[in-house]
């Protein structure tokens, strides 16, 4: 058996339609003994399910996805769990011990002036502290931007990050498990690639990221106030909670509620760590 997850800088892509890369585990005896990335190049969500039907993929694990995704992976004859959100390898071991519940289609589009909805189901909560999506790069490219001895090449790493005050955001090494991604692929954010993109195997960097390198500087544009009663499943929120709109393409983004009221609800879709610096202790374990 085959189980393909959306994935994300070790963590399960929570856009199916925007999907650059699946981790794709081979099962055997109900036990995963191998694994590998493999990229969409660029597939668009329509397109997807032929993909994986392709590489014969049985099961899908995924994040937010839509109805018509939905739809196309049944006609491929492959099971669909969504709704999953976290570490892949652990989302997987989640599945094989029949643990993991599927929340179906749970991303859709309301046609409002706003053009954006949490949907009946708010689209899943998702907690992006504290793990690696915390300097990954949610856009990924498919195509290499960099150059680079490593470049195109799948890296493992460890790696600690720290703000400049000293406090950790984030460890590989507590996780105890390197972190794979495609250099140069747009997997990273543009910083921790570059770096990556000329070292040696063993060798450990130390590097200091401005915003630009990072997540770039907050964009008021980002922060949106809606009417509560424009926009469905949004007067279960509360301040705080990290949930995933739909856009006018049906395309899933996370925002965080930052104010609400009896009336209106604020919601900001900058990263949490836009405008930081960021410091990080690079460690190349691998190359492939």
């Amino acid at each position: 058996m085959k189980i393909a997850v959306t994935y994300d800088n070790g963590e399960v892509f929570q856009h199916f339609g925007r999907t650059e890369n699946f981790k794709v585990y081979e099962v055997e005896d109900n036990q995963a003994v191998s694994s590998e990335i493999i990229s969409s190049n660029g597939t668009g969500h329509g397109a997807l399910a032929g993909l994986l039907a392709e590489q014969g993929i049985d099961v899908l694990i995924c994040g937010g996805i839509g109805g018509g995704a939905q739809t196309a992976l049944e006609e491929a004859g492959i099971e669909l769990v969504a709704g999953a959100e976290g570490n892949t390898d652990e989302v997987v071991e989640t599945y094989l011990r029949g643990e993991l519940i599927s929340t179906g289609s749970n991303c859709h589009h309301h046609d409002n002036e706003e053009g954006h909805s949490c949907g009946a189901h708010g689209c899943g909560e998702h907690g992006c502290g504290g793990h690696e999506e915390g300097h990954s790069c949610g856009g990924c490219g498919s195509h290499i931007t960099l150059e680079g001895k490593n470049a195109g090449k799948t890296c493992r790493v460890h790696y600690k990050g720290t703000f400049n005050d000293g406090s950790q955001f984030d460890s590989s090494y507590d996780r105890g498990e390197p972190l794979e991604f495609i250099c140069g692929a747009g997997m990273m954010i543009q910083g921790f690639d570059a770096a990556v993109a000329d070292m040696e195997v063993g060798q450990i960097v130390d590097i200091h990221l401005m915003p630009e390198e990072a997540y770039g500087m907050p964009d008021p544009n980002a922060i949106m106030t809606f009417q509560i009663a424009q926009l469905p499943g949004s007067e279960d929120l509360t301040v705080g909670q990290q949930v995933y709109l739909t856009n006018q393409m049906g395309q899933p983004f996370p925002v965080k509620v930052t104010a609400k009221d009896d009336v209106t609800i604020t919601l900001d879709a900058n990263h949490e760590m836009a405008g930081k610096e960021l410091n990080f202790r690079i460690e190349l374990v691998d190359v492939k």
